[in-house]
């Protein structure tokens, strides 16, 4: 594992990066998407309800090392973010849900080489959702 130093450094790269793929004529309401499916240390960056998710992962022994960081969309300063870190085997999947009854759902790849937000409408149709 690396020390979280080193992992919040890496996060905020990840952001920089993504940050800087918008275009400049964005308008300033306008927040950077980047919807993956993302490959190691690349950051998936979407708003869900309310929310506003920055989520990459570092493979390591076979499965993805997840991190997320979640906050308002209405906070300026960041004041209200939670950080969320778990291990997934391959083709598992992380849920974040918010006050407002929505769903991000992220899938960790085959062979820990990406991670991807799974539509939930797929979801449903491949039978899982029952």
């Amino acid at each position: 594992m690396f020390p979280l130093a080193r992992m919040l450094s890496l996060a905020a790269a990840s952001a920089l990066v993504a940050l800087t793929a918008v275009s400049a004529s964005a308008l300033a309401e306008e927040l950077p998407q980047n919807l993956g499916p993302v490959a190691p240390h690349e950051p998936i960056l979407t708003t869900v309800g309310n929310k506003r998710v920055l989520a990459f992962f570092e493979p390591g022994s076979g499965n993805c090392a997840f991190h997320a960081v979640i906050w308002n969309t209405a906070d300026d300063n960041a004041d209200t973010a939670s950080r969320v870190r778990t291990s997934l085997k391959p083709r598992q999947m992380v849920l974040i849900d918010t006050p407002d009854n929505k769903t991000l759902k992220l899938e960790c790849g085959d062979n820990a080489e990406r991670l991807a937000i799974i539509d939930n409408n797929h979801f449903v149709a491949a039978g899982a959702g029952n």
